[in-house]
């Protein structure tokens, strides 16, 4: 960065207080020469020693004033060091306006150094950054700051700037140039930055005068209409509607937007969403310029309106304008247009008569906007089948679009013959349904995905067809280094786990390398890359996940701290039971001094006194881990709070920012307390949480609802603020939504809260507080203006305008047959606009008229929304007629309930449907437990080799029955070390011998997972098969000792051999000891008295028949 830049940045900065003060009515700054003799003449001098003391932290700064600082003799402040502003600053802030003369600021900063000037601004402007300037004290710097940087090597070509900034016909075209020396810099700055001074210029701009705006047509220098260039540059990408209308009438703004300089600007911008559609509108409204000359990026923000009245020539022109230069959807390839794209392509498509094959080739992007309806009724086949090629390379096809090409293409008798014409499809080929591919061979497929063409756009389709492209090329490929050679990358997660265990065959590491892989499926073959790569740092970060205790065991000690300093270069994520074994290898022969070397999440199964660094050290490290690898509640990470606390020497609940950075994600477990006292220190950090306790929510309120925070009072919130707070919005509650601006709820909503990750319900309690308190009761028809078009479909907050529901009922029933497809073909997107809940159950009502036989296959995983509203008895009577249907509704987000779901499946049964490897995939861990013993045991053991499912949280019958499956499934790859991971998630349901036989296998079996085995299986094991079975894992057993099963267990031991296994196990059976087992009799409310009263009566004479017994044999 160019020396001058911080000094120019901060200037900037100090400028964007100003507006404020000048808006408070503060006086904005002196510009008249400084008589030093005259203004220092009854200030009392301050030495040089005291000068030194400052300068060397044994005297506070507050202890001179600033008059005294700015008479002093220059040579003197030089020794002052570069944070001596910042300092200089906080004494300024505790003073009145009034006690400090602005010409105290021009003489105090004419003295300092040029080079040591740039070095203390540098300083100040990072906590400029963090932390709000005060206007007025803003404005003393800024008087004599901004004089002397004019002086400033690399300044001089801004000479003319001014020394004072006041909207007149003087200093607006000084503006002018401050604006376009800021455009030179523009991309350098940060986007706060580039707010603040936005913020700077605005506030200028619309201060009253005699020249207010800059814009004057009696004023030579200020009639040019090339307004937004003159005095906006590159900033205006932050300008609100709400901004632009403070600068000008509609008809003044109408002149600046039609500007040929201002239009050539705004083709390089990237405006908010709003302003872009508000500058096209002022484009296209009356009297309105040719198309033609919209620049590219304006094209993407037409409106129906502006479009009308094209020819279809006119119309193809746009269209192929919008299909080349729209940007896609947030940035995704192969996403579907942004709702404002797909809204005027869809306008543009209906002025269109004409969908000739040269027309559906020359569209791009734009065929996107063509609506099912129009494929199916307006398109003939044979033009279909001609544009295949140009249509196949269209990113971005809805399934339902897909589909009807698809079917149109069949019915005109175009078929898939061979790979080519499979290959065809393009990314059409998401129109195809399991039962399609099904039915083709796997010659076909496999020739198809060796294809560049078709690889490429496999990566959109549904989970469902490319489990059953793998299926079709497995079947004809009988080694897993083909397979893995052959399939492309974007299929390569979806090939089952039991298809990636290699045996005796030597894995081709390069090809492993080059593809993405699961951690469950990297793990299948970790061994066998281990075995066939000596050099680990060849090891891609995806085959690297899936390390196992198993195989990493096998790897001398000096070999696996090479193994694990690689998975730290490689910024290998690796889950908690990883971690706990790579802990365990990495401190086999003693603590390692070197910890940065490894990874940084084995920091969270440590304490400072481990770590060869300071603690601070340590916690920044540890704020750098993944977070998710510990659960909230895990105690290891409650424990890691209260030591990072105890390094801080943080005595009370007040954490600043400084700690605040040290701490990281951990100030997400920080209680309710220290946030309340922290003030908005913490803010930035709990952004981040993604969720927090009800006290933590409580305290975060309270903090925002004080104001005494950087970002104010909510009554002075922006849609800027709002876009800063993104990650505690759900916090919010209606006190202080009601308080926000209702400005700026809608500009965040309709321009950043899309890119936001709140849900749709978060976003509908916003939307909420859009909607009037009252409102008058709804008439028996649509109100004029509300009728529902394609223009209100594609409005995301069409919510806003349809309260009471009535009114929304109302213009549904009055809704044209076009808009009624129109909504059919666009529920998806619909669904997700933030309705409110009774807005959702008319909605439903509406759905339910359109299909009371059951939705459709493209409504089903669009109902996300809907679930909660929805009944078991309803989704038992939908038409569950495929695999394809049952995953679509399975998979829908939010996914259905339990009970949803269990009558989903249970209606898929009903109908004669199989639980083959797609319906399974779909059921999932999620919906597992939900079957029953009948439907468990009509499964066919080899689904299970495609599928991966974990019925750990099920019943015991649930997993013994699926067990015994299982087993039967990998049978064949018992003999491999590959087998434990495959039958790993089934093992809660085998019995005792099946892991007396494991335990022979050094399967390194986590303890979380020998808790969870059957009790009855565990109770059976002698201390030498658990050693077999845990491994280098043993030695957590010690720490479960206290708790169920690992107690019972030790209780049937002989202590003298759980002694032996040397890792500190209690409990077991002493020598010469009888364990005697208490009977379990019911409890007293339970049982007659008389049966109580008869067990207890014959106890002694038992206890006695056993002893006997026992002392006899």
């Amino acid at each position: 960065m160019p020396p001058v830049l911080p000094g120019l940045r901060f200037l900037l900065l100090l400028l964007g207080c100003q507006g404020a003060a000048a808006a408070a009515g503060t006086r904005l700054c002196s510009s008249s020469p400084v008589n030093e003799s005259a203004v220092c003449a009854s200030v009392q001098s301050a030495s040089r020693e005291q000068l030194l003391e400052v300068a060397r932290g044994r005297r506070s700064p507050c202890s001179l004033s600033f008059a005294q600082l700015a008479c002093a003799q220059a040579a003197w402040l030089q020794d002052l060091p570069d944070d001596f502003l910042a300092s200089l600053y906080s004494c300024l802030a505790s003073k009145p306006t009034t006690a400090v003369d602005p010409e105290y600021s021009i003489l105090f900063f004419s003295k300092y150094d040029a080079r040591k000037l740039l070095a203390s601004l540098a300083v100040f402007s990072q906590q400029l950054s963090q932390e709000p300037l005060s206007p007025e004290r803003s404005l003393l710097f800024l008087d004599g700051l901004w004089q002397r940087m004019l002086r400033v090597p690399g300044m001089e070509r801004h000479a003319r700037l001014p020394g004072c900034l006041r909207p007149s016909a003087a200093s607006c075209p000084r503006l002018r140039l401050l604006v376009a020396a800021l455009d030179g810099i523009y991309s350098q700055l940060s986007v706060q930055e580039q707010r603040n001074i936005y913020s700077g210029i605005k506030n200028f701009l619309s201060q009253p005068g005699p020249s207010q705006g800059c814009h004057s047509q009696a004023v030579p220098g200020l009639n040019s209409t090339a307004w937004f260039r003159n005095f906006l540059g590159s900033f205006l990408e932050h300008a609100t509607v709400e901004d632009l209308q403070l600068f000008g009438d509609e008809a003044t703004l109408q002149k600046f937007a039609r500007d040929p300089v201002n239009m050539e600007m705004v083709g390089n911008l990237t405006l908010l969403r709003e302003t872009a559609l508000y500058y096209t509108q002022l484009l296209t409204s009356a009297p309105a310029l040719p198309l033609s000359s919209l620049p590219d990026r304006l094209i993407c923000y037409l409106s129906p309106a502006a479009v009308g009245n094209l020819s279809g020539e006119e119309a193809l022109g746009v269209a192929q304008r919008l299909g080349r230069s729209c940007p896609w959807s947030r940035g995704m390839p192969g996403a579907p247009l942004a709702p404002q794209e797909l809204q005027v392509a869809s306008s543009l498509l209906s002025r269109l008569q004409d969908f000739s094959p040269a027309v559906l080739g020359a569209l791009g992007r734009a065929a996107l906007g063509l609506s099912v309806s129009s494929i199916q009724r307006s398109i003939p086949g044979q033009h279909l089948r001609a544009a295949l090629p140009a249509l196949g390379s269209v990113r971005g096809w809805r399934a339902e679009q897909a589909g009807a090409v698809l079917a149109k293409l069949l019915r005109s008798g175009w078929q898939i013959l061979d790979g080519q014409s499979l290959a065809e499809l393009g990314t059409l080929v998401g129109g195809l349904n399991s039962s399609t591919l099904q039915s083709l061979s796997p010659e076909v497929v496999l020739e198809a995905i060796q294809l560049p063409g078709f690889a490429q756009h496999v990566d959109t389709l549904p989970s469902a067809l490319k489990r059953t492209l793998v299926e079709k090329v497995s079947s004809r490929v009988g080694h897993p280094s083909e397979l893995v050679r052959l399939i492309p990358s974007a299929l390569a997660s979806s090939i089952p786990k039991s298809l990636l265990v290699f045996g005796e065959e030597k894995p081709n590491v390069q090809d492993l390398n080059n593809k993405p892989w699961t951690r469950e499926q990297a793990a299948m073959f970790f061994s066998d890359v281990l075995k066939a790569e000596p050099d680990f740092s060849r090891l891609s970060q995806s085959v690297l996940q899936g390390f196992t205790c198993a195989a990493a065991s096998a790897v001398g000690a000096e070999r696996f701290q090479e193994l694990a300093r690689v998975m730290r270069k490689k910024k290998v994520r690796l889950g908690q039971d990883q971690l706990s074994c790579l802990l365990k290898m990495v401190t086999l022969h003693g603590v390692p001094k070197d910890w940065d070397s490894y990874p940084r999440e084995l920091l969270l199964f440590l304490s400072p006194s481990d770590y060869a660094g300071n603690c601070s050290q340590f916690f920044i490290n540890v704020g750098k881990a993944n977070k998710d690898v510990l659960p909230r509640e895990a105690p290891q990470r409650q424990q890691l709070l209260l030591e990072a606390l105890e390094c801080l020497r943080i005595p009370g609940t007040q954490i600043n920012r400084e700690n605040a950075e040290v701490l990281g994600w951990l100030v997400c477990d920080l209680a309710g307390e220290y946030i309340r006292s922290s003030g908005g220190t913490l803010l930035k950090g709990l952004s981040q949480c993604g969720s927090f306790l009800p006290e933590q929510e409580e305290a975060i309120r309270d903090v925002l609802s004080s104001g005494n925070t950087t970002f104010g009072p909510p009554a002075a919130w922006s849609a800027f603020t709002l876009s800063e707070l993104s990650g505690l919005i759900p916090v919010l509650d209606p006190s202080i939504l009601q308080q926000i601006p209702k400005k700026a709820l809608t500009t965040w909503l309709r321009n950043f809260a899309w890119d936001s990750s709140l849900s749709r319900e978060e976003l509908a309690t916003i939307v909420g507080e859009l909607l009037p308190r009252r409102h008058k009761r709804a008439d028996a028809g649509c109100p004029a203006g509300l009728e529902i078009t394609e223009t209100v479909l594609d409005d995301d907050l069409m919510p806003t305008d349809y309260n009471p529901p009535e009114v929304l009922r109302a213009c549904l029933q009055n809704m044209s047959l076009e808009n009624q497809l129109s909504l059919q073909n666009h529920l998806s997107q619909i669904l997700n606009y933030p309705f409110s809940i009774p807005q959702l159950a008319v909605l439903k009502e509406y759905l339910a008229e359109r299909y009371p036989d059951g939705y459709p296959e493209n409504v089903l995983s669009s109902l996300g929304p809907l679930l909660p509203l929805l009944s078991p008895e309803e989704v038992s009577r939908w038409r569950m007629s495929s695999a394809d249907t049952l995953a679509a509704f399975l998979k829908a987000e939010p996914q259905p309930s339990d009970s949803l779901a269990s009558a989903a499946i249970q209606r898929y049964l009903e109908l004669g449907n199989a639980l083959n490897a797609t319906a399974l995939d779909a059921i999932g861990t999620k919906y597992v437990c939900l079957l029953n013993a009948t439907q468990l045991k009509a499964i066919d053991p080899p689904s299970l080799r495609l599928v991966s499912l974990d019925p750990s949280a099920c019943s015991q019958e649930t997993k013994n029955l699926l067990y015994q499956k299982a087993k039967e499934a990998f049978s064949d790859q018992h003999h491999l070390p590959a087998y434990y991971e495959l039958i790993l998630p089934y093992l809660g349901g085998a019995p005792a011998a099946d892991l007396k036989a494991l335990s022979k296998d050094d399967v390194n079996m986590n303890v979380s997972t020998f808790v969870t085995l059957r009790r009855d299986s565990l109770m059976l094991l002698t201390p030498g098969e658990v050693q077999g079975l845990l491994g280098v894992q043993l030695p957590e057993l010690a720490r479960w000792q206290s708790r169920a099963p690992v107690r019972d267990w030790l209780a049937l031991q002989k202590q003298s051999e759980l002694d032996e296994l040397h890792v500190g196990l209690t409990g077991g059976t002493q020598e010469g000891y009888i364990n005697l087992v208490t009977p379990k009799f019911p409890a007293m409310s339970s049982a007659p008295l008389g049966s109580v009263a008869m067990a207890f009566h014959l106890l002694p004479a038992l206890l006695l028949s056993f002893l006997t017994v026992s002392i006899l044999s």
